[in-house]
């Protein structure tokens, strides 16, 4: 069984863009899997336990972008 999460991402204009949110969500201790859509924003975190969503903002944050909203 894993813990999915999903939240929206904006400021992304480019494949880079996702690629950059992927590559620092994916350092997050426990992620074992990360979609991002670049049309709607959508970021989706997989792990095997529930990922706290600070630190999600914060990889996300570093990767140049924000957390709008979480689902």
């Amino acid at each position: 069984m894993s813990a999915t999460a999903s939240f929206t991402v904006s400021g992304m204009t480019c494949a880079h863009c996702v690629a950059s949110v992927k590559e620092e969500v994916s350092e997050i201790p426990g992620v074992t899997e990360v979609e991002v859509d670049l049309e709607s924003g959508r970021l989706v975190v997989v792990a095997p336990t529930p990922v706290d969503p600070a630190l999600v903002r914060a990889a996300v944050d570093e990767a140049g972008y924000s957390v709008s909203a979480q689902e």
